[in-house]
């Protein structure tokens, strides 16, 4: 095989925790993760010359070593002493800085996409450990599907498909640092801690009610507050049929879901009009083959 083009999915997340900061700075989370079917296009192309050669549709996205694509990339090549060289092009359609894991899952792809153009045959739990050294989200990533995430985020117990349904996702116009979030959040005095493990239940039981019941995330507590934004969207989802809506990840993307796609069309239509996001995606869950 010379060349492979892969879809990379952005995630959601259905719950999500921070238990405490530890002593090395990172923070200890458990979260529920759901891929959902918004993507974007990665194209890997052995080449003769040595070296990675990286482009990308959106102008001023650096495509050099500061890439998490191009990282990956070169982490794999040192690992398992490839010749030659490879051409990566990324077409970004995944709202960044969004909180949806769109340069994790990137990453992710790349992992995956040379262990399957050059035949390695790497195990997934392999992959997983290389991922985590470029980002704590990119093991779950190179597995995708619904997993409980523990640690940073690289310790993952898969579950059972969650029951599906419509999801409205909506990116403002405006980033989120991720840094300013969790250095708000005092998460050593946290009062009140969503039931991830109510949800992980509710998902092996197949009760999508019982999902969206306990539906929570502790960072809205310092995004929300910050940005009237985040709250407004919620307000039209839920008047406008949402079962639930919350924000996903550090944000600032708002997702909800639905039982009927017309009521998340209609939603969409509300919160572009009233110009509180124009990255606005009426999508669904997106469940890997296992």
């Amino acid at each position: 095989m010379e060349k492979l083009v892969l879809n990379a999915y952005a995630k959601v997340n259905l719950g999500l925790d921070v238990l405490r900061r530890r002593e090395d700075g990172y923070h200890e989370l458990r979260m529920i993760m759901q891929t959902v079917d918004l993507y974007d296009i990665l194209t890997l192309e052995k080449t003769e010359e040595t070296g990675i050669a990286m482009t990308c549709n959106i102008e001023g996205l650096p495509c050099d070593e500061t890439n998490l694509v191009y990282k990956s990339a070169k982490l794999m090549f040192e690992e398992y002493h490839l010749s030659g060289g490879i051409r990566i092009h990324l077409e970004k359609r995944i709202p960044m800085a969004a909180g949806m894991a769109g340069g994790s899952t990137d990453a992710a792809a790349v992992f995956n996409g040379i262990n399957e153009l050059y035949d390695l045959g790497v195990s997934k739990e392999r992959l997983c450990e290389l991922g985590v050294k470029i980002g704590a989200d990119v093991p779950y990533c190179i597995v995708g599907g619904t997993a409980l995430s523990e640690g940073i985020g690289e310790v993952l117990t898969m579950l059972p498909n969650v029951p599906d349904c419509v999801v409205l996702i909506a990116k403002p116009d405006f980033d989120v640092s991720t840094k300013y979030v969790f250095e708000n959040l005092h998460a050593n005095s946290l009062t009140y801690h969503p039931d991830i493990d109510a949800q992980a239940s509710a998902i092996r039981a197949g009760d999508l009610a019982g999902v969206v019941r306990v539906m929570d995330n502790v960072l809205e507590t310092v995004t929300e507050a910050k940005y009237t934004e985040i709250t407004d969207m919620k307000n039209v989802m839920k008047e406008n049929g949402a079962m639930r809506a919350m924000m996903s990840g550090s944000g600032p993307t708002v997702f909800g879901l639905y039982e009927k796609a017309e009521d998340a069309e209609k939603a969409a239509h509300i919160i572009r009009e009233r110009n509180l996001a124009k990255q606005v995606f009426v999508s669904s869950f997106y469940h890997p083959v296992k």
